[in-house]
Parts: structure tokens; sequence; C-alpha cells
């Protein structure tokens, strides 16, 4: 750290000598400020005026109003795009259109328009120099369109579809004239070019739709002959061919026949099963539908009704019994029968359906080698019938676009893709010069260049500078030095003076060899924590500190010191860390939870990584390199390689702190090597002849300079220290 130089005192700018060589001058001032508006203003109204008018422009989509057919026209074109519009700005700028204006308000007529037309003297000599181009040398048509030209502006709106026409002329009518001329030309021109397009479009399409007409005839004629030569006539709307439904006819009625034929043969089986089995066969329905076996059934009841009826009058061995039961087996014996014939009805059935089933498949079978000779007549006819679709199709979509093409023939109903939104209209006040805004301007603008040439005047002639008072006082002890005003001061001990320099900014310094003289500032001092951790910590953030050694005379004290210093820093938001450089490793007992953490020690023998040695503090966002477990005598065999270990952690770190415990001045300039680290002593109860010593200690190995720290660890810390 540099020390103080104590020979030259410092200085400050009188602000209010500054403001009295302005007023002391204020009749220079204002009179030049008071002739400078008046020409300004005597200037401003000297000046021909210039009227500026302007029109918009909507860029859009111009559709027809109606077709041929009467219908609105439904296709939507898509909205202009930034490249699209800006072309249209450079149309509304176009060299053919700015001829047609010009001659549409007969421009060639204004001198306004052909000012080099009546050239001055100025303009003469030049040109007689060679220092210009003869403006005469242009046609008069070319000097009107230059003249146009820089009057003309047109440009886009914002994040609009908005185009602005503006112009510029001495004559308010014709600043409004000009942009609804540029604008009607404009959209007379584009209304032709659409036009024009579709004329150009009808003619051609009519030569098309002649050549699409007779070919969509031939195509159609060759679709019908093949038809008529193959065979493949349509059935019905569907257009499937005869031997395609004939030959879902045929499947369709196998199908029905299968079904019945299996129907009867099952029928059948179930009958003479039923009947061998001497089962009941009323529940059949094929029995149920017989007449015959109605009746015998009901003949049978009838019989067993009358055995009844006579076994209750009469024996078993009866004659009429024995008729009865004869009549009865006879009845059995018809039923019999009827049921054979039921089911041999049903077999011969199922054998005319098996019959059928025969010729149908034998029919199937032909029409599908018939479909298969089709299918290959079917392909071709579909291309056929394709191509004279596509040509039907193309010939539509020409009609429809001859049609749409054919109803803009009419100028109105081609508008331009461009609308009106907002005319032009004659300006009332003069664009060019706005007087009374330049006189202000040039008034104030004046006023201040001469208070500031006048403030320049007086800082260089150094009547606005004036240095800073001092006064001295009595002779006071180390424990009576008073404190600054604000807590940033920083107490510094200098071992080239005896005297003790309090300056107005709040920095206190203690002399060390002679006490006698002590410089105060004229203002009253507060006696505030001067030596506090929070006052070094201001001071080392103010002078952007990189790396600090610590010195702790009185051992552990002075350490619990250094460990608050640091918490300060942190709770600031510096990135900070604390090396234990200590014999006894109390910062890293306070701020660790262990003692057997790898360290300094660990990182000098090269036993552990950084990433291992760098650990977080308990009880703030600072970090600590504890003091290790490598031997100390061993780790102190490579102290050179300290210097690189704090530089490496300097380039990670805002603030770097080495706690070297009460080490001796060789010790520490060994260790640093270099004089501009800071020093700081920290000493809780410093005694001024044991700090004497260590400062000329240090004095005599190039440290001229020592930031004295007093500060002790919070009881807030130590209680959770403790705990």
């Amino acid at each position: 750290m540099p020390s103080l130089d104590r020979d030259q005192n410092d200085v400050d700018i009188d602000l209010a000598q500054l403001f009295r060589a302005i007023w002391q001058r204020k009749g220079l001032v204002l009179g030049a400020t008071v002739l400078a508006g008046g020409l300004a203003f005597v200037g401003a109204n000297a000046i021909a005026p210039s009227y500026k008018s302007d029109a918009k422009l909507l860029i859009e989509s111009g559709q027809p109003n109606f077709s041929a057919s009467g219908t609105a026209s439904l296709a939507s074109e898509p909205l202009p795009d930034e490249l699209n519009i800006a072309s249209q700005v450079q149309l509304l700028q176009s060299t053919d259109l700015m001829k047609q204006v010009a001659r549409d308000l007969k421009l060639y007529e204004l001198a306004e328009f052909d000012p080099d037309s009546r050239a001055s003297a100025l303009t003469d000599f030049l040109v007689l120099f060679g220092l210009q181009k003869n403006p005469l040398e242009l046609a008069p048509e070319e000097r009107v369109l230059k003249t146009f030209r820089q009057n003309l502006a047109v440009y886009q709106l914002d994040k609009s579809r908005v185009i602005a026409v503006e112009f510029t002329s001495k004559d308010p009518k014709l600043a409004a004239a000009v942009p609804n001329a540029i604008i009607g030309v404009y959209r007379s021109l584009q209304s032709g070019a659409k036009l024009d397009s579709n004329s150009e479009a009808v003619r051609w399409m009519e030569t098309e739709i002649a050549n699409l007409r007779g070919k969509v005839r031939e195509a159609e004629q060759s679709v019908a002959e093949y038809r008529s030569s193959v065979g493949l006539m349509p059935l019905g709307s569907d257009q499937t061919s005869f031997t395609s439904k004939q030959l879902a006819d045929i499947s369709t009625e196998l199908a029905r026949v299968r079904g019945e034929r299996a129907a009867a043969e099952a029928t059948a089986e179930n009958l003479r099963a039923t009947i061998k089995a001497g089962k009941p066969t009323d529940t059949l329905e094929a029995v149920a539908g017989s007449e015959s076996i109605r009746r015998l059934n009901t003949t049978e009841s009838q019989i067993r009704a009358q055995i009844a009826d006579a076994s209750t009058r009469l024996l078993d061995g009866h004659p009429q019994m024995k008729a009865l039961r004869s009549q009865l087996s006879g009845i059995r014996q018809q039923i019999q029968a009827e049921l054979l014939k039921v089911a041999a009805g049903l077999e011969n059935q199922a054998a005319v359906a098996r019959e059928q089933e025969t010729q149908l498949v034998a029919q199937l079978n032909t029409v599908k080698a018939d479909t298969a000779r089709a299918g290959e007549d079917e392909v071709e006819l579909k291309s056929l019938e394709r191509e004279a679709a596509a040509q039907r199709q193309l010939l539509e979509t020409y009609l429809a676009r001859y049609r749409e093409a054919s109803s803009r023939l009419d100028k109105d109903a081609s508008p331009a893709d461009a609308r009106l939104i907002s005319a032009a209209i004659e300006p009332a006040d003069p664009s060019f010069p706005k007087v009374l805004p330049i006189t202000i301007v040039t008034t104030l603008a004046t006023l201040i260049l001469l208070s500031i040439i006048v403030m320049l005047i007086e800082l260089f002639s150094g009547r606005a500078v004036r240095q800073r008072g001092y006064h001295v006082a009595g002779p006071l002890d180390v424990e009576d030095v008073p404190v600054a005003a604000e807590p940033r001061s920083v107490a510094r001990r200098n071992l080239d003076v005896s005297t003790v320099l309090v300056e107005e900014e709040p920095v206190a310094r203690h002399a060390v060899d002679d006490m006698a003289d002590l410089v105060v500032p004229d203002d009253r001092l507060k006696e505030d924590d001067q030596f506090s951790a929070a006052a070094v910590a201001d001071y080392l953030i103010e002078e952007a500190t990189s790396i600090a050694f610590a010195i702790s005379p009185s051992g552990d004290e002075g350490s619990e010191g250094t460990v608050a210093l640091t918490r300060e820093l942190a709770r600031r938001g510096r990135r900070v860390v604390l090396v234990d450089m200590t014999g006894s490793g109390w910062p890293t007992q306070l701020m660790t939870h262990g003692s057997e953490l790898s360290g300094i020690t660990d990182l000098l023998t090269g036993d552990a990584a950084f990433a291992d040695c760098i650990h977080p503090d308990r009880l703030s966002a600072a970090d600590i390199v504890p003091q290790g477990n490598a031997d100390i005598r061993q780790a102190m065999r490579g102290a050179d390689r300290l210097t690189m270990i704090v530089d490496a952690l300097a380039d990670a770190y805002d603030l770097v702190i080495v706690e070297c415990g009460p080490a001796q001045a060789e010790g520490v300039a060994r260790l640093s090597r270099n004089g501009t680290h800071e020093i700081i002593l920290s000493a809780p109860e410093p005694d001024e002849r044991e700090l004497a010593e260590i400062m000329a200690a240090f004095e005599a190995v190039g440290y001229s300079d020592l930031v004295l720290m007093s500060a002790r660890l919070p009881q807030s810390d130590r209680d959770r220290d403790a705990a």
C-alpha cells in the first residue's frame, strides 16, 4: 500500500467562486445572450417559409366486384408482405411517375422547381474555377426532377401496411396537391397494369379453351368406343360392369342354396335319430308342419280316451278293449310311416339343393374367368377415363378463370391494390422555420455556453480552486486519537513522519515516533469505532485490495479480530477467503466444525488438491483454508509456494486474507514477496511501545504503512462458536 504524500495539501473546487464569477460578468453574459436571441429571431423571420403536407395510402389486395356469373369472388389473395410494401415505396418514387405528376401539375413552369436557371454570382465563380459543375448542362426536365426528389419523402409507417407520401414546397397549395397527384397517378398505373394483364390473360385462354374442348371430346369418345368394344357396359349410376354384377348375383344365390342344403340335411338327420331313439317328435319343426301327422295324432288321442273310458267298465281281456288297443297300434304304425316320409322328403330336398349348388359353382367359375379377362380391359378403360377426366377438369378450370378475367376487363372492375385513407390538405402553418423554438434554443444555448466559458476561465486561472484547511492541536496519546465522523475511516501508522493527519475524508493516521503534533480538521469529530472491522473493511473495499496479510501480536485474540474482519467483508457481498497460517489454528477452530480438515500445510507439502482445502465458514458466506494436517516444519520447507497459492486464490476471490498470527516482519516479507500487499496489524488492546517496535521492524523490511485494527469477535459470534 503506498504511503500518503504529506508535502502537498488537497484542493477543492470553490463552487461559490464559480457562480460569483458568472454574476460578476452578468452584463456581458446577458448582453451576448440577448444579442444571440435577437439575431436568431431576425434570421428565422428572414428565411422563406416552407410548407409540408402528406397523404397516406393503405396497401391491400383489390378484388373485383363481381364475376361473370354474378356471384362475388371468393378467392382470397394473401396480404402484402414487407418486401411488397417496400417495392411499392420504390414505385411511388419512380422517375416515370414523377414525370407524369410534373406534367399534370405543370411543375416545369414554376421557378421553385428550377432554381439553377437563375444562377448566382457565387455559382458562376465556382463554375468558372472548376469547383462546381455547371447546373445548366443538365436538361430542364432533369433539374425539375432533381428538385422534385429533394422535396419528396415516401416511407412506410412503422408496423403497418400504410405508406406516407410527404412533400415540401414554398406554396402550401402545391404542398398538398403533389402528394394527392402522386397517389392518383400511382393508382391509375396499378389499375391499368391489372387491366392489361387481364386482357392478355383472356386472349391467351380463349385459344387454350378451344384446344381443350377438342381434346376433351376426343378423350370421351375414346372411352365410349373402348367400352363398347370390350363389352364393359356400365349398369346403373354406380358404373358397375355386367360381369361384376353377375358374379355378385351368383355368389349370393350359391350362398343361399348351400344354406338350404345344410338345413335340410341337418333336419333329416335329426328326425331319423329321434325316430330311432323312440323319442317324441312333436316338437320338431318338420313334423309339426305335416297335416297328416297332425290328424293321426288327433286320432291317437281319441282312441286313448276311449281306452281310458272303457277300462273303467271293462277288463283288459274284453273284446272291446282288445279292439281299441289294436286300433291304437295301427295308428302308431301310420305315424311312424309318415315320419319316415317326412325324413325322406327332407333328404330329397337336400339332394336337390346339392345339385343346384354344383351347377352354381360351375357358373361361378365361368363368370370368374370372364371377370378376370374383363379386369385387364377395365385397367385400360380406367386409364382412358382418367385422361378424359383430367382434360375435362383442366377445361373447367380454364373456363372459370376465363369468366373471372373477362369480368375484370371493365376499368371499374380492376381496382388498384391500394386505398387512399388520408388525403393531403393545405397546411396552415409553415414547417420551417419555427421562429419561437429557434429563438428559445439559441438563447438558452448561448447562455449555457457563455457560463461554461466563464467557469473554465476561473478554473484554469486558479481563482476557483481552494486548499483544504488544517490547524495543529495539542499532543495526544494513542488511546486519545479521535475518529472520523463516518464509519468508513481507517487508522494507519506511517513510519516516515512524526505527526498524525486527520483529513476531512474519514481516514485517521497515528504517528509512531513522535506524538507531539496532531493535525485535525476544522469540523468537530466524533469518537467512533475508528479501528473496527467495519472501518477496515470499508478501506479494503475502497482501495480494491486483493491480498492482505494479518499480523496478530497478541495471538489468538488478534486472530479473532481477523475472523471478524473476514465475516464483515462476506456480509457486504465480497467473496473472501481466510488462509490460516497461525501455529495454534485458532481461526480454523472458530470457522469450521472440525480440526482434521485439509488445509494450507497439505497444499504446501503437495498432499491435497486445491478443491479439498477450501471449506465454508459455518457462520457466514466466507471461505477458509484451514491450518491442515501435514507437519508444519515440513510444510514450511515449501513456503516458497505460498505466493503462488495466494495469487491463485486471488484470481477466484475478491480478497484473500492470510492470518499469520504473531509472526515476525522478516517471515511475513519472505512469504508475501510483494510490497503492494496490505499489512493489517490486528491488536485488540494496542500497546504504543509494542506497536512502535513492530512498525519499525516492518519498516526495516520495506513496509512503510500498516493498517491498525483493534476489532474483536462479536459476542453473538462468540455465543454461536461456543454452541
